[in-house]
């Protein structure tokens, strides 16, 4: 471990936007799949590892192909993970991990855990919440349960080198103490 971000996770769409207008949709997730097309050879010369979370039984087959053609080809010696969220709802994933309990009675932190999207990642240590909105708004319940907060006036869009850099160090400073 060198020190530096391993795992990059963007929310690109929630479960609750599909309550949006149809149009709307339709291009974020064409946004999302352009930028995916061409964004691709980049992820795989910098050896960057594309996974995504979320439900699969709505996002168009076309995009959640592209997103697993992407996946396989930056599988190997990763340097680091882009983790999408896409269809996503931290309660959604909770209620999909629960379903998936063979013997409630023997369940533990441990055992649950395992039934989540992605297992193998860390849990979040650091959250930056944009367009200054306060709130956790279904992102990743359990895997923030001890995350760090950064609260950013901006939409994402505007976000800048500099905001990520100052968000990092002030996350540096802060003493963790886990819920101790």
């Amino acid at each position: 471990d060198d020190g530096r971000t391993n795992v990059l996770t963007i929310w690109c769409f929630s479960t609750e936007n599909w309550k949006r207008e149809p149009r709307e949709i339709e291009e974020l997730l064409k946004l999302l799949k352009n930028h995916l097309v061409s964004e691709r050879e980049k992820l795989k010369t910098q050896h960057i590892h594309l996974i995504r979370s979320g439900r699969s039984d709505r996002v168009p087959e076309n995009l959640l192909a592209l997103i697993d053609e992407i996946g396989r080809e930056t599988k190997e010696n990763p340097k680091m993970i882009l983790h999408l969220a896409l269809d996503y709802g931290g309660k959604d994933e909770l209620i999909r991990a629960i379903q998936k309990i063979e013997s409630p009675a023997d369940a533990t932190e441990e055992s649950f855990a395992k039934l989540l999207d992605h297992p193998e990642l860390p849990q979040i240590d650091l959250v930056i919440r944009t367009s200054g909105e306060q709130r956790t708004s279904n992102f990743f319940l359990w895997q923030s349960a001890y995350a760090e907060w950064k609260f950013i006036d901006k939409h994402f869009p505007e976000i800048t080198e500099q905001d990520l850099e100052t968000a990092i160090t002030d996350f540096e400073g802060r003493s963790r103490r886990f819920g101790a």
